[in-house]
C-alpha cells in the first residue's frame, strides 16, 4: 500500500464530502442549513494556521483530515495541533490508512515546533477510542460543545 498526503485542492471537495457524509454518526447529527463548503473550504485554504489534507492511493482520495495550529500561553507558550474530521473511505478502511494518516499528522505537528497534539472523537466511537489509544494518545480531559 503506497499512501501519499498533500493538501486538499477545490477538486477533491466531493470526495472529500462524501467521506463525511458516509458516516453513521455524522449522519444522525442535524444537516447545518445555509452553508456554503466552498466558502468553507476556500477559508480552510487561505488560512496559514489550519491544512485539509488528504491521503492518495493510486490517483484517489482515500482519506483525509484538518490540522489546525493554535497558539496558546498555556503551557509556555507552546503551540499545539489540532486533528479535525478524520475519515477513511469505506473499501481501504482496515489497511492501515488510518494509522499512516495519524503518524504524517504527529510528524506533521512536529515539523511545525507544536508541543502537543489533540483531537476529539464522538463518546459512541469505540472503535476510534481504542484506535487513538494503540497510536499513544490518552483520554485526558472530557470535551463539551455548544451547539449555535
Amino acid at each position: 500500500m503506497s499512501v501519499s498526503f498533500r493538501t486538499a485542492r477545490r477538486e477533491d471537495v466531493p470526495a472529500i464530502l462524501a467521506m463525511l457524509d458516509d458516516d453513521p454518526v455524522a449522519a444522525a447529527r442535524e444537516p447545518v442549513e445555509g452553508t456554503d463548503i466552498m466558502a468553507a473550504f476556500e477559508a480552510i485554504d487561505a488560512d496559514p494556521r489550519n491544512e485539509l489534507i488528504v491521503a492518495e492511493e493510486d490517483g484517489r482520495v482515500v482519506g483525509t483530515f484538518q490540522l489546525t495550529f493554535i497558539p496558546g500561553l498555556s503551557r509556555r507558550g507552546a503551540e499545539r495541533a489540532q486533528i479535525e474530521a478524520v475519515r477513511v473511505a469505506t473499501p481501504h478502511r482496515n489497511r492501515g490508512v488510518g494509522r499512516r494518516m495519524m503518524e504524517w499528522a504527529v510528524e506533521r505537528a512536529r515539523e511545525r515546533g507544536c508541543r502537543l497534539v489533540q483531537l476529539t472523537t464522538d463518546k459512541v466511537r469505540h472503535d476510534a477510542h481504542r484506535f487513538y489509544a494503540s497510536l499513544g494518545f490518552t483520554a485526558t480531559h472530557e470535551g463539551f460543545k455548544l451547539r449555535l
